[in-house]
């Protein structure tokens, strides 16, 4: 067989291509092979996010200690997506309509969706404002101006026309983005270690002091990754072959999450190396240090600019795509007028072209913080109904998870309650009521915890319907 073909999707009409079953399962015929899916996975991997992230745990604890966290994240992720893909490739469903069954209904879902829907505005702002501050630095623009939001919208329109057919418009970003972002990430070392004093690992010393707040603010950033990395790696996840077991799902984890770990090594490199050349208060030295869309224009000139925005499209190519299935699957439950995915990822550009002026990058610790908190729950309490409530007390099907309407609920007060209440005991840290660090950690036991004693309680009732005599709603599939 040809190599090439290991890299591509099998052929699929346009249509599909752009609504990428968003609202139905993913045919046996419609499977991709692993590599083709790692290589769409890539786009995670190069993100700016990863570079600023290690900087910001490097600075917190410093070198050696930055591994802990990060090495749990690693493990984590790996378990965690493993489990989470291997259940939506078998079922060929996106997290959201897995979601209906799996403890929420569907209704119930469309709340976790908009939830999960949020994430994906805030990285895709996150990534397009590096952008914008690389550009702005370069050209001398206000990075709170309106043009700067001009050249966010730009760029992002880029990233859109890529993400339009979905996992085969990426895979074809991918494939040729990869080799522009290594050689001239390559050109960049150069350039630094051509102009600037390199700051190696013995030189990475906590710029706070190392302290145990320190070290569980680090877990706490790490925590927030460990489910959102399975999330996005089951939005493709749900395209691997059902003959693929929880070994091969773990390794397509385990590969994305060690190069993830390269370019967090690098990013921790890259922010002591550049913190000395910022000047301001003590905090502002190290959010420019752990901007890099900002240092890699100041060491790369045009080209620092052009990395930055190659990077930003091959990652916000992602973001839209998994927003959009997240909206879709939203609007599917609560009307009956359908809108395409493609329209949600418009939905999701224009939220962010408005947002953008809020510069988040200086809140990312607080939103990772927060988003840990609700990912986090939701995301164990479809494990704990999958594997505890369904394979260990029988109280559901095992395998052929219902989504459709009228098949399930539209509401599961066991998952609602049960996230409802992981996310309000764990927003009480966030609010300072205990150390906010502790708050995801609390939120994604007490969930799933609390949900597996009321599907007990209810003897599984609420997975299925009060019996009616009305037909039960088809599958739909959405044309654009």
């Amino acid at each position: 067989m040809n190599m090439k073909k290991y890299f591509e999707g099998p052929a699929t009409s346009l249509d599909d291509q752009i609504e990428s079953y968003a609202t139905s399962r993913v045919p046996d015929d419609q499977r991709w092979r692993r590599p083709a899916i790692l290589l769409v996975l890539t786009g995670n991997v190069t993100a700016m996010f990863w570079f600023a992230l290690g900087g910001q745990i490097g600075f917190l604890v410093g070198w050696p200690m930055f591994l802990i966290p990060v090495a749990y994240m690693v493990i984590g992720a790996t378990l965690v997506g493993s489990l989470i893909m291997r259940i939506a490739s078998q079922e060929g469903l996106s997290l959201p309509l897995l979601t209906r069954g799996l403890g929420f209904g569907t209704k119930g879902s469309a709340v976790a969706s908009l939830v999960y829907a949020v994430n994906y505005v805030f990285y895709f702002i996150f990534e397009g404002s590096i952008v914008s501050h690389g550009l702005s630095e370069l050209a001398g623009i206000d990075i709170n101006s309106a043009w700067a939001t001009v050249v966010f919208a730009l760029v992002a329109l880029v990233a859109l026309f890529f993400s339009w057919r979905g996992m085969h418009s990426m895979n074809i970003l991918q494939r040729f983005g990869m080799p522009i972002f290594l050689i001239l990430f390559a050109i960049g070392m150069y350039m630094l270690a051509s102009g600037y004093v390199l700051v190696g690992p013995g030189q990475w010393e906590a710029t706070g002091g190392f302290t145990a707040t320190a070290m569980w603010q680090a877990f706490s950033l790490a925590n927030g990754q460990v489910v959102f990395q399975a999330l996005i790696a089951t939005d493709y996840g749900r395209f691997v072959k059902k003959s693929v077991g929880y070994v091969g799902t773990a390794g397509l984890m385990l590969a994305e999450l060690l190069m993830i770990v390269v370019v967090m090594i690098l990013g921790v490199f890259l922010g002591f190396t550049m913190l000395r050349h910022f000047t301001g208060s003590t905090a502002t030295p190290e959010l420019s240090a752990t901007d890099p869309g900002l240092y890699f224009a100041v060491v790369m000139g045009l080209l620092g600019v052009i990395f930055a925005v190659v990077t930003q499209v091959r990652i916000n190519v992602m973001n839209l795509y998994s927003g959009s299935l997240a909206l879709s699957n939203a609007w599917d439950v609560l009307s009956p007028r359908k809108v395409g995915r493609q329209w949600w990822m418009v939905a999701l550009l224009v939220v962010g072209v408005l947002c953008y002026p809020v510069n988040i990058l200086q809140y990312t610790d607080k939103f990772l913080a927060v988003t840990g908190i609700m990912t986090n729950t939701w995301i164990f309490i479809l494990l704990a109904d999958y594997f505890v409530c369904r394979r260990m007390l029988g109280l559901a099907p095992r395998n052929n998870i219902e989504f459709r309407e009228g098949r399930v609920r539209n509401w599961n007060p066991c998952g609602i309650f049960a996230m409802a209440a992981g996310v309000a005991v764990g927003g009480l840290g966030v609010f300072g009521l205990y150390p906010s660090y502790y708050a995801s950690f609390i939120a994604m036991f007490l969930g799933p915890i609390i949900y597996i004693s009321l599907t007990m309680a209810t003897r599984g009732k609420y997975y299925e319907p009060p019996v009616s005599t009305e037909a039960p709603t088809i599958e739909r599939t959405v044309t654009s």
